[in-house]
């Protein structure tokens, strides 16, 4: 399929014929490699969108005593006043709660007694939380109470100070002597996605995919008129449109010898609002959110000459991009489940140099967060190991963002360029492996002038 502005909206036309919920017949197994535009989903109306999501908290929370004892733990205690809420909450609560309401006390156990419940939830704001919480104690009697108060780790310190101590003066020093932290409690608990949420993922991530398309298209972009902050405004638009949001602002570059210098700060020196020309070399960081879900993504495009076709795009680009791809196989292959993500960082990094790539790799968990709980693997300025973060070994049943650069000399240009790509990817249990979650880019997308050539596609390599 012709990748251009009339195919991007008669997509859309055929993905809005579908009733709310089943906006395109999804796959659940893998596809076969097919070459074809990415599509457009409709999200179903916020009642069954609801529904959906609480089924997969269901299914998490059904975890929890599992999680508890595989770190022997016997009981964890979760605790927030409204607008005060521990980071975990977020990822506990119902589809229809938007804060916690007045003091919201939750109590997980790993080995409850014969028919009692595994968990317990009090919303109350007197003392009868305290008295009513001790009951259940002294019925249970845990030895250890895990609570989340790591220094370090942010999903695992969501315990404001206040309520702490409001929970040691509640207690007593009898269950308060038992707090003690297991980061990896609510690490695990937020890392590990359902798998119910896996086709949902990828229809997210289909649909940013289409979204970067037609950003990057001739229905867009004017060379020589439209800027990359008109680009960034139009895939918020967009995501407004379809009833999406994001957890960031999308980022447009244009991509030569003085920008993505990532300094040792970890910023990086990106050109804004320039006038987008022929012959630029595009690139955007993009993701959207929807169903307590985050995607994170970046392509490259390249702004094509009137009158050319992809044949044109400068060999030196296309090898640069090519590296990019290397790196990510890289990565892929080096994340072994249980392995810690400074072990990845360094195997891949040292691969990459054999293979004479240069290059950074920073790559992160997501889901329920775009930066989401789970060993770090690498940061733009720790490419020597992250402490703590790094130190988390690689769970299985997540979701990942393989995000890296590559830096390659172009002689069409002079200069060395970066190739900043980021692509997610899914843990598959079938063959234990992970997959990209649509597809990753392994050809530039086009913007084409009035006279250009209209025959190139998007490879999808699956």
């Amino acid at each position: 399929m012709m990748r251009c502005g009339f195919w991007a909206v008669l997509s859309f036309l055929l993905v809005t014929s579908f009733p709310p919920g089943n906006a395109v017949p999804f796959p659940t197994q893998k596809p076969e490699a097919t070459w074809h535009s990415p599509e457009y989903h409709i999200l179903p109306p916020l009642r069954e969108q609801a529904d959906i999501q609480n089924k997969w908290t269901e299914e998490r929370r059904a975890r929890i005593p599992g999680i508890l004892r595989k770190y022997g733990i016997d009981a964890w205690l979760v605790s927030q006043r409204e607008y005060a809420e521990e980071t975990v909450f977020w990822s506990l609560k119902s589809a229809t709660q938007f804060s916690a309401r007045r003091r919201t006390t939750m109590l997980f156990l790993a080995d409850p007694s014969r028919g009692t419940p595994t968990s317990y939830t009090w919303t109350d704001n007197t003392a009868q939380v305290w008295t009513e919480l001790r009951a259940v104690l002294a019925t249970h009697v845990p030895k250890t109470i895990a609570i989340n108060t790591h220094p370090e780790i942010a999903f695992s310190s969501g315990l404001h100070a206040g309520e702490l101590e409001a929970l040691r003066q509640g207690l007593g020093q009898e269950w308060a002597s038992r707090f003690m932290c297991e980061p990896m409690l609510a690490v695990e608990y937020i890392a590990t996605m359902p798998r119910g949420r896996t086709e949902w993922y990828r229809r997210l991530q289909l649909t940013a995919w289409a979204m970067i398309s037609e950003a990057f298209s001739e229905s867009v972009i004017q060379p020589g008129l439209s800027t990359t902050t008109d680009v960034e405004w139009w895939l918020r638009d967009k995501l407004r449109q379809m009833n999406y949001t994001t957890w960031f602002h999308p980022d447009v570059s244009i991509i030569d010898e003085h920008t993505w210098d990532l300094s040792t700060s970890g910023k990086s020196r990106r050109r804004g609002g320039k006038i987008i020309s022929h012959g630029d070399m595009l690139h955007v960081d993009f993701g959207l959110t929807a169903l307590g879900m985050n995607t994170d993504t970046q392509h490259l495009a390249y702004v094509l000459y009137p009158g050319d076709s992809d044949d044109q795009i400068p060999s030196g680009l296309r090898e640069g991009l090519r590296k990019g791809n290397r790196a990510q196989d890289i990565v892929k292959s080096n994340m072994k489940v249980g392995r810690p993500g400074n072990e990845i960082l360094k195997a891949s990094l040292e691969q990459m140099r054999d293979e004479g790539i240069e290059g950074k790799v920073y790559c992160h968990p997501i889901g329920d967060w775009g930066h989401s709980a789970g060993t770090l693997i690498g940061m733009t300025n720790l490419q020597d190991g992250v402490p703590i973060l790094g130190e988390l070994p690689l769970l299985p049943d997540t979701y990942y963002s393989i995000e890296l650069l590559v830096k390659h000399f172009v002689p069409e240009r002079n200069a060395t360029l970066s190739f900043p790509l980021e692509e997610d990817v899914i843990w598959s249990p079938v063959d234990s492996s992970w997959t990209w979650a649509f597809a990753r880019q392994d050809r530039f997308h086009l913007v084409q002038s009035s006279s250009s050539v209209r025959s190139s596609q998007l490879h999808r390599d699956l």
